[in-house]
């Protein structure tokens, strides 16, 4: 199995998961995310005791890179420390926006490692970072809901504007 099938079958196992799909008991933190240009929708919880994750979940509707990258990041946090998550936030999107490449800080993000491909795929990485914005805002201490249009974390390095049937690269 060459490597691109390899993170097809991550990316498409992970997306219909459903081990962190589930709202989390006694939450500290949640926050729903929303990609308004193609209608994925996350409601990220998680629960901190003493600085560490120590239970994350989800719950939304989406596309299966959404999903998967939902997944693949709750995994990922799990029983890490609020900085830990935070790399790995900062490492994620350094990889989609092509800014990180060498494999072995890649390599941090374990299956989140898949996603590395949708940076060059435009109208797709909104779907990916949408978990990733949801969690670093949560982390910072936002709640209820987030409205995710393009932001300079999600651009790979290009520019997105409307163009009435989703995104188009600029």
């Amino acid at each position: 199995m060459d490597l691109k099938s390899l993170y097809t079958q991550i990316i498409t196992e992970n997306s219909r998961a459903t081990h962190n799909r589930h709202p989390v008991i006694g939450a500290t933190n949640s926050l729903e995310g929303i990609n308004p240009s193609c209608g994925d929708d996350i409601t990220l919880q998680f629960k901190v005791e003493n600085d560490i994750i120590v239970d994350a979940g989800f719950i939304g509707t989406g596309c299966a890179i959404s999903q998967a990258s939902a997944s693949l990041m709750i995994d990922l946090i799990k029983g890490k420390s609020v900085d830990e998550a935070k790399h790995y936030i900062d490492i994620f999107f350094g990889m989609i926006k092509g800014e990180i490449k060498e494999d072995e800080v890649i390599d941090e993000l374990e299956d989140a490692a898949a996603l590395q491909g949708i940076a060059v795929v435009p109208a797709r990485v909104k779907c990916a970072v949408l978990s990733w914005h949801t969690l670093e805002e949560a982390l910072e201490g936002k709640s209820g809901v987030s409205d995710h249009e393009a932001s300079e974390n999600d651009d790979a390095g290009s520019s997105y504007e409307e163009d009435g049937d989703g995104l188009s690269l600029n």
